[in-house]
């Protein structure tokens, strides 16, 4: 009898260790359409409740705000100079006791880097209670560029304090974080591991993730094609991969990566139907669309482009449609939703958010892979209805 007692016991802690592991907790992602930018509100002071709106950037590796948003600067705890928390911040310094962090500005904006406090509250994931949120102070003013909704930005990094981390650490489930941009509504932010498509399956493709160290999210892109064709592209111009960025609008390109792109889709379209047009600023090839471009299920008939990535076993694409590779500038014209980055950027490939707008994209450190779906919209959902049954 004892020992079916302690059978069933251990088959209950087994149990509770697999539920915990697969948890799973869901922040909303809201779009601001004037700044093309994308934040979440999270709940910080768990007896004040103050809701705050927070930039999603995946390059920022320590999450600072303007703590005068917060309803109880009372109950924020300085983080010493002295603890384990403050030497493992990278960029960490010190004000006499203070931990102190240096901000990077997402935005391009100057001062490109402020320094604040490092302090920890409550915050609240999913009705979880977060006990230590570690995040830093900023002024209002480091907050120019920012939409005027936004209190601050939610560090989304790979390094070692992210948000993502501090949750799936603070609750032990597995160190994933998943996002679905919305074109419209309401879209969702996924930390740990659960079927995101259990009711609504879509198609998901592995990639592993390249050098991650480097503090960004990088992509070995192969080849590019246009319309079912190769670009024939310098080999080196894709040697650093493509950087994923959440504050990036429209995916910007080397000059001669973008040239070769614009040449083959305009030779595309102009197949198709669709004639050249001015363009307007800040993009460059645009289109008038005809009468030829919208299919049966409203998505614009216009050339594809795939990024060619490697997979577990060979080559895989991650293909862009209609939606994700223009965009409307007037009624009846459409631009090519990439930029020239000109001939000597700092990165040859930066991807932006209008290329993952209803995408699900899905970023596991267990196994430093990233997965990510088909576009939504071809599977009749989105992400503001993400996920739902058919």
């Amino acid at each position: 009898m004892a020992g079916l007692m302690r059978l069933i016991v251990l088959l209950s802690m087994f149990a509770a260790i697999t539920l915990t592991s697969r948890a799973q907790y869901i922040l909303p992602i809201t779009k601001h359409e004037p700044t093309k930018q994308f934040y979440t509100t999270l709940d910080i002071d768990s007896a004040a409740k103050s809701p705050v709106n927070l930039l999603l950037d995946l390059q920022t590796s320590l999450t600072w705000l303007n703590c005068r948003k917060l309803k109880s600067l009372s109950l924020l705890r300085l983080v010493t100079c002295q603890s384990s928390t403050c030497k493992s911040i990278p960029g960490n310094g010190c004000d006499g006791k203070t931990c102190l962090y240096r901000q990077p500005t997402p935005l391009g904006v100057t001062p490109a880097v402020t320094t604040g406090r490092v302090v920890q509250d409550r915050a609240t994931v999913s009705k979880a209670s977060l006990r230590s949120f570690t995040f830093s102070c900023a002024e209002e003013k480091h907050l120019r560029g920012l939409s005027p909704q936004v209190a601050g930005v939610l560090g989304l990094s790979p390094g070692r304090f992210p948000f993502w981390r501090q949750v799936t650490t603070a609750f032990n489930i597995i160190p994933k974080f998943a996002l679905c941009l919305p074109s419209s509504g309401t879209g969702r932010f996924y930390i740990g591991g659960a079927n995101y498509y259990r009711n609504n399956p879509v198609p998901m493709t592995l990639t592993p993730l390249k050098n991650i160290g480097s503090g960004n999210y990088l992509l070995s892109v192969q080849s590019i094609y246009v319309g079912g064709s190769p670009l024939s592209l310098n080999p080196s111009l894709l040697e650093g991969g493509a950087k994923l960025s959440t504050v990036v609008p429209y995916t910007v390109l080397q000059t001669d990566i973008y040239n070769a792109l614009a040449r083959s889709f305009t030779q595309k379209a102009t197949k198709i139907g669709m004639f050249e047009a001015p363009g307007h600023a800040p993009f460059t090839d645009c289109f008038d669309e005809g009468a030829s471009t919208r299919n049966k299920r409203g998505l614009k008939n216009v050339p594809v482009i795939e990024f060619v990535l490697p997979g577990r076993a060979g080559e895989v694409k991650w293909r862009f449609h209609g939606e994700n590779t223009v965009v409307r500038v007037l009624e009846t014209v459409i631009c090519l939703a990439f930029i020239d980055g000109g001939k000597k950027p700092k990165e040859s490939m930066v991807t932006g958010t209008h290329q993952f707008q209803d995408y699900m994209i899905d970023f596991d450190f267990s196994t430093t892979l990233m997965a990510f779906s088909d576009s939504l919209l071809l599977h009749n959902t989105s992400c503001s209805t993400w996920p739902s049954r058919k």
